[in-house]
């Protein structure tokens, strides 16, 4: 991934991104960031890390490559935090480009402060063992969508939303042809047409 269709990809927003893919790939809405204005956009480490427990995160913040997002599944478990302020360090020395997880986090205010970005299912005080290992760099289910390794996360206040890596140049030109029409759109609102004529919205019955 070149760094231009990186930024390219921050431009358009998860909500395009979404449509522009036929309405795919929405991670659960209950995924929120830690703080409205984190974005994040980059490809997927999967991570699978046994309810409770964080062995596995540990081992994933040294194993996934720079620049990756780790994505990683919980079985939607946010009964304890499995992320803090210390992994979220962790992380960042080692080049990790930020979070998703249906799982809890706690230390959010040292994570926001650090401006780390981070999305996650639930917060958590709750401490976890280190003792189950899960499954690194494999494909995971997370907010009830598949994500593979190297597929692209884009994450922003509205959502997460995973393009799989294969159909990313269909979805950017999509997303491309989506924003020019939706400016059109607010071209002709702008000169007083209404959406009810503009999007074919069905007449009041009478």
């Amino acid at each position: 991934m070149v760094p231009e269709h990186i930024g390219q990809l921050m431009a358009f927003g998860s909500a395009t991104l979404h449509e522009a893919q036929g309405q795919k790939g929405a991670l659960a809405s209950t995924i929120k960031p830690l703080d409205p204005g984190m974005k994040l956009v980059g490809p997927a480490y999967p991570v699978f890390s046994p309810p409770g427990d964080n062995m596995t995160i540990h081992h994933a913040v040294y194993h996934a490559p720079p620049g990756s997002i780790l994505v990683i599944s919980t079985d939607n478990y946010i009964e304890a935090g499995a992320w803090g302020d210390i992994l979220s360090l962790a992380a960042v020395t080692q080049g990790i480009a930020g979070l998703v997880t249906d799982g809890a986090v706690r230390d959010s205010d040292a994570i926001i402060a650090m401006g780390f970005p981070l999305f996650s299912q639930g917060l958590s005080i709750k401490g976890t063992s280190k003792v189950k290992l899960g499954t690194l760099g494999k494909p995971v289910i997370c907010g009830g969508v598949a994500i593979d390794a190297g597929d692209f996360i884009v994450a922003d206040r509205d959502g997460v939303v995973v393009i799989p890596a294969g159909n990313l140049e269909t979805v950017m030109q999509a997303a491309r042809l989506r924003e020019a029409k939706e400016e059109a759109l607010r071209a002709e609102i702008r000169a007083g047409k209404t959406t009810l004529e503009l999007l074919g919205v069905p007449a009041l019955p009478t």
